[in-house]
């Protein structure tokens, strides 16, 4: 079956960095395309980015731009979310999303906390 396993989250301090993976399973990882999503308490979960089956093609939420960075390796079935300078406005449950056919697969998610 499908499965995406996020690790990487933890308590950073404010202009910290983090890298968050997800590895996935149960599909074709290679012609998925992937993306990260974040949630807070009481909001919709949001677009954090997305980026093509092979790497082609990024794109970023408004608040990500110039600070996170997502990448893929296909070789190790893992997409990748590095982030720079984080903010507490960034603190979040991310989730790595794939969708393929007509459905839609998340991880657990990983707890993400930027605080002093």
């Amino acid at each position: 079956q499908v499965r995406l396993v996020e690790s990487g989250g933890g308590l950073v301090q404010p202009g910290g960095s983090l890298k968050l993976s997800c590895t996935a399973s149960g599909f074709s990882f290679s012609t998925t395309a992937m993306a990260w999503y974040r949630q807070t308490p009481g909001k919709e979960r949001g677009l954090v980015a997305h980026i093509s089956r092979n790497g082609g093609s990024i794109e970023y939420a408004g608040s990500a731009k110039g600070r996170f960075i997502i990448s893929r390796d296909n070789a190790k079935n893992t997409v990748y979310l590095q982030m720079n300078d984080l903010k507490p406005e960034d603190t979040a449950v991310y989730y790595c999303q794939a969708a393929f056919g007509q459905n839609i697969y998340w991880g657990q998610g990983t707890q993400v906390t930027v605080s002093s």
